[in-house]
C-alpha cells in the first residue's frame, strides 16, 4: 500500500485530490478534462489502464479501486465523469455497482472492462452503454474513449438514467438465462441528447449496417443496434420479419404488391412501401388472408 492508497482500498491520485489545486486539470483543447475512476481487483489491470489513460490528453485517473465499497467510498468524496468497472469481481459484481450508480441523480458513464460473453457485450452496445473487452488495443480503447466523452454531457438527461436502467435488466437477463421481456421503448443517442422512443411508436425497421432505421411516421431515426440484435427483443406478435433487411408492424400492413420478378413491396396503411423478399410473401400474403377472415 503506497502513500496514495487508504484504508478503504481505493488510491486517490496526487494530481487530482479534491484539495489540490497546484496543478490544472489536462484538457484536449478547450475541453474540460474527464474525471475517471478504475474499478478492479486485480492490480495489474488497473496499472495497465491507468498507464493508457495517462497517455491521452484530456482524461484524469482520480481513484483506482480493488472492490465495489472501495468505489463507492471513493465516489463519496471524489465525483466521477466515468467508471471503469471490471464485471466479475469478488464480494460484490461490478453489475451490482453499476445497478447502484444509476440510481444518482447524474449518474457516471459507466464502461465495463470485462471478458464477459458476447450476448451481454451485444446487451452494453443497445443502450447508453460502453465496454472494453479484455484484452483490449490501442484503438479500441481510443474509441471508448471517444464514445463515453461524448455520453459524459448527455448523462444529466432522465433518458440516460431509463438507457442505463434498461441494460442493467438486459444483462440481468442474460446473466440468469431469463427470457427477456419484450422491448417497450429503446433509447436513442444522437448528437447531444439521449432520446426515449417509445417501440408502440415504430412503424417499420430497416438495417443500417451496424444500426438500424426506427420508422417513426413523420421521421426515421438511428438506433445502434444491428437490426437481428433488435428482432430478439421485439414481440413477434407486433413485429414480423418481410425482408432481410426490414422488420414491419403488423397492423399495419394493407397489402402487398408485386413490383418485379420475385420482388414485392408490403403496402402500410399511410402508403409507406417496403420491401418483401420472396423468401417471406408467403408469411405476408397469409397475415393478410388472416385479417380478411
Amino acid at each position: 500500500m503506497d502513500a496514495f492508497t487508504s484504508t478503504f482500498g481505493y488510491r486517490i491520485s496526487n494530481m487530482t485530490e479534491a484539495t489540490s489545486a497546484a496543478t490544472p486539470p489536462i484538457s484536449a483543447g478547450a475541453l474540460p478534462a474527464v474525471r475517471a475512476v478504475l474499478v478492479d481487483d486485480e492490480k495489474l489491470a488497473r496499472a495497465n489502464l491507468r498507464h493508457a489513460l495517462s497517455e491521452v490528453p484530456g482524461w484524469q485517473v482520480v481513484a483506482e479501486c480493488s472492490s465495489a465499497a472501495a468505489a463507492r467510498a471513493a465516489l463519496s468524496v471524489m465525483p466521477a465523469d466515468v467508471v471503469f468497472l471490471d464485471v466479475q469481481m469478488p464480494e460484490e459484481t461490478g453489475l451490482s455497482l453499476a445497478r447502484k450508480l444509476v440510481t444518482e441523480d447524474s449518474p457516471p458513464v459507466i464502461v465495463f472492462v470485462t471478458a464477459y460473453d458476447q450476448y451481454a457485450i451485444e446487451a452494453f452496445e443497445v443502450h447508453a452503454l460502453d465496454y472494453l473487452q479484455k484484452p483490449f488495443d490501442d484503438a479500441r480503447l481510443a474509441q471508448t474513449l471517444t464514445r463515453a466523452r461524448e455520453l459524459v454531457s448527455l448523462r444529466q438527461s432522465p433518458s440516460w438514467r431509463e438507457a442505463v436502467s434498461d441494460a442493467m435488466e438486459t444483462v440481468d437477463d442474460a446473466r440468469h438465462a431469463r427470457p427477456s421481456a419484450p422491448l417497450t421503448r429503446v433509447c436513442v443517442r444522437s448528437v447531444g441528447k439521449v432520446e426515449t422512443v417509445p417501440i408502440d411508436s415504430v412503424r417499420w425497421i430497416a438495417s443500417a449496417g451496424n444500426y438500424v432505421e426506427l420508422h417513426l411516421g413523420e421521421r426515421s431515426v438511428l438506433h445502434r443496434v444491428p437490426l437481428s440484435q433488435l428482432e430478439k427483443r421485439l414481440d413477434p406478435d407486433q413485429f414480423m420479419r418481410v425482408h432481410r433487411t426490414a422488420l414491419v408492424r403488423k397492423q399495419l400492413i394493407s397489402g402487398i404488391r408485386v413490383t418485379g420478378d420475385g420482388t414485392y413491396n408490403a403496402i402500410l396503411n399511410r402508403d409507406e412501401q417496403v420491401p418483401v423478399s420472396e423468401r417471406y410473401v408467403a408469411a405476408v400474403r397469409e397475415l393478410l388472408e388472416d385479417d380478411l377472415r
